[in-house]
């Protein structure tokens, strides 16, 4: 599968999510690693989602993870404090931003 492929399929899992329990802004870049490799960001700003295939400069947070973990985080069937444990999940910036992402998955 390719970047683009994968993204719209984790943008249409995505943005539809509750950001009401996130307040001010939320700005996290995700780096992909593996055979669907890209950079894409997650805002939230004034409660409004907004998921785009670009590097975020303004970030918060910038994660690192395979396509096959995020899945498997976006879906609830991985833990992402375990993931940074085992290494599977690196993090760039602020921790507690990062964690801010259990709030909507």
């Amino acid at each position: 599968m390719e970047f683009q492929t994968f993204f719209e399929q984790m943008k249409e899992k995505l943005i539809h999510t509750d950001t009401s329990a996130i307040a001010g802004k939320l700005a996290i870049q995700v780096n992909i690693t593996g055979e669907e490799a890209g950079t894409f960001y997650i805002e939230v700003l004034d409660g409004r989602l907004a998921i785009e295939p670009y590097d975020y400069q303004d970030r918060d947070v910038a994660i690192t993870i395979s396509s096959e973990n995020f899945t498997k985080l976006i879906e609830g069937k991985a833990d992402p404090v375990m993931l940074f444990t085992l290494g599977r999940l690196k993090v760039d910036g602020d921790i507690g931003k990062a964690l801010e992402l259990k709030k909507f998955i």
